[in-house]
């Protein structure tokens, strides 16, 4: 079927054309590419809403989701998604509109990106971090129409700031508010729009697999997040891509960690399970302790996540003996040490450990296999390149470059975004043969597997979140305490990277971590984009042109944490 394809695609080179989706965006369309993606069978024309229904016809009681201590058969499901496809429908929504989610890894959302789908709309989840400067920027940029929030998770009131937000945002018609703990609530009830069956009038909507499905937003270096567009074929080509080349199908259990709101809780999560038959087993906040008990007690096979997420459990599960039904971890986002995937490993007992590398514009670039790869592969490179054809290029003019050298990533194929929500964010990021510029650096060995050796754009991974460094520092630059500030990466021990502003005070100003704390907090940036550290300094290092040399800055807090490590009174070994 061509999906776990170790050769790439040979396609004619040539810049793609656009078109206008149904739901208004400038799309690239490359005809040449579509046909060959049809032919080879890695676009299938299907919708996770086909496969649901399928499902739902073939086993309806078996368990599809489940949540804390509810479990969820296939038939509640679909019929729970049918029923807010025609509420939606009776509010007004049509093809192409867009709906917004901001909550944990409840099973509503399994139902809102399935009832999306039968309503032909555009899903769009929002991370639960996100305050409110990040989610006015996103509605209105996706012209959200309804957005559901939880009344409140965590301390924090959703429905009080969706409310907020609402006269701001002028296509925004309805907030649903999911699981509220108060029947005095400013909007309507998720609950209530599942009780109507649907009427005769409605009915799924019909639509083209080639439309836009999923609007998900990522950090980049502009420093507002981009909208990133994939349809239903690129989407499904990505999960049938981890199907074969995982072996995954009914007899599998996913534990899904990671937040359904980033590309691999949505693809793992939401989507996977209703195509493989699988069942998912949702985590409303990470807890590893906790998430040992659960893939003891539903015999789970397979997980994806972050670092944090690998190295906590992998402890957990050697402290127990193991976890013997878990056959696949697969661990990305973040930077991930050989050691932890060796260490792991161990831990597990009969698990494949192994480094993965995608994105939320190219979700799977490279994957671990379940079998036919050495264990060391899984822990020393980011895995075989499949599904997409891969160009190292120079980083500066893109030119290809001999194999083994390190440069850019450029990635096309079938399970590429359609483009950002910008048309002009689109044209920057692909060059004139369809390559998407990824900003990654990496080279590939004469086996096909790549190793990232780190990154062109100016972004800090911490915990598998993207974090703009552009958009920390747009907030400092805008306050006159601060006269200069650069933000970088530095390394933190759990979450991979961390975040450090190194500050030039304005005359007469005091600056420190509360300060800067404040300064964010007022904004309403999230707070993992807070700093853990600032560094003052008089200036800045730049290059003869004047561009700071954030290279040298992340060199010179690192060699600190190493100093200060060094001198540090030493703690007792765990072993």
């Amino acid at each position: 079927m061509g999906i776990c394809m170790e050769t790439p695609n040979k396609l004619a080179a040539a810049a793609p054309e656009a078109r206008q989706d149904v739901s208004g965006w400038r799309v690239r369309d490359d005809a040449t590419a579509a046909r060959h993606y049809r032919a080879s069978g890695q676009w299938s024309d299907r919708t996770i809403w086909a496969a649901a229904c399928e499902a739902a016809a073939e086993q309806p009681e078996r368990i599809a989701v489940i949540d804390g201590d509810h479990a969820y058969t296939t038939r509640q499901v679909v019929g729970a998604a049918r029923s807010l496809a025609a509420s939606l429908h009776a509010m007004g929504l049509r093809p192409g509109d867009v709906i917004s989610y901001q909550l944990p890894n409840w099973w509503e959302c399994a139902v809102i990106n399935l009832a999306a789908c039968a309503a032909g709309l555009v899903c769009n989840p929002i991370v639960p971090i996100y305050r409110e400067a990040e989610v006015r920027y996103i509605l209105r940029d996706a012209r959200s129409r309804v957005f559901f929030v939880p009344q409140r998770f965590r301390n924090f009131d959703y429905a009080a700031m969706a409310t907020g937000l609402r006269g701001e945002l002028g296509p925004l018609a309805h907030i649903v508010v999911v699981r509220p703990q108060t029947d005095e609530i400013d909007g309507l009830r998720f609950d209530a729009l599942l009780q109507p069956a649907p009427s005769d009038a409605w009915h799924a909507a019909a639509q083209h697999a080639d439309a836009v499905k999923l609007l998900l937003y990522t950090s980049g270096t502009t420093g507002s997040p981009k909208g990133v567009l994939h349809s239903h074929n690129t989407l499904m080509s990505e999960v049938r891509a981890v199907m074969q080349c995982w072996r995954v199908d009914r007899h599998d259990v996913v534990i899904m960690p990671s937040p359904v709101t980033h590309v691999t809780g949505y693809l793992y999560g939401l989507e996977m399970p209703f195509v493989a038959r699988a069942q998912v087993v949702l985590m409303e906040r990470w807890d590893a302790k906790e998430a040992a008990d659960l893939v003891d007690r539903h015999r789970a096979t397979l997980t994806v996540g972050a670092t944090p997420f690998l190295a906590e459990l992998a402890q957990q599960a050697a402290a127990r003996g193991g976890l013997p039904s878990l056959r696949v971890f697969a661990s990305g986002g973040a930077p991930v040490p050989p050691e932890l995937v060796r260490r792991a490993r161990r831990a597990f007992g009969h698990c494949k450990v192994f480094r993965v590398y995608g994105s939320s514009e190219a979700p799977t670039i490279t994957l671990g296999r379940v079998e036919g790869d050495g264990d060391e592969q899984g822990a020393t490179t980011d895995g075989r390149i499949v599904n997409n054809e891969v160009r190292i290029g120079d980083p500066g003019t893109g030119a290809a470059l001999a194999e083994g050298c390190e440069g850019e990533v450029l990635v096309r194929g079938p399970e590429l975004m359609l483009g950002y929500t910008q048309w002009s964010h689109t044209l920057e990021a692909f060059d004139a043969d369809g390559y998407f510029r990824t900003g990654d650096l990496a080279f590939v060995d004469t086996d096909g597997f790549m190793t990232i050796s780190g990154r062109k754009k100016d972004l800090i991974i911490r915990g598998g979140e993207n974090i703009s460094a552009k958009e920390i520092e747009d907030v400092l630059h805008a306050h006159a305490s601060i006269a200069e500030a650069a933000i970088v990466a530095m390394p933190h021990p759990r979450l991979g990277e961390g975040v450090c502003a190194f500050v030039i005070p304005a005359a007469d100003h005091l600056v420190d971590l509360e300060h800067v704390t404040a300064l964010l907090a007022a904004a309403g940036l999230a707070r993992q984009k807070y700093p853990e550290r600032v560094e003052l300094v008089r200036e800045l290092p730049r290059t003869a042109s004047g561009k700071v040399q954030k290279n040298l800055l992340r060199d010179r807090i690192r060699a600190t944490l190493a100093g200060e490590a060094a001198t540090a009174p030493a703690t007792p070994s765990q072993d």
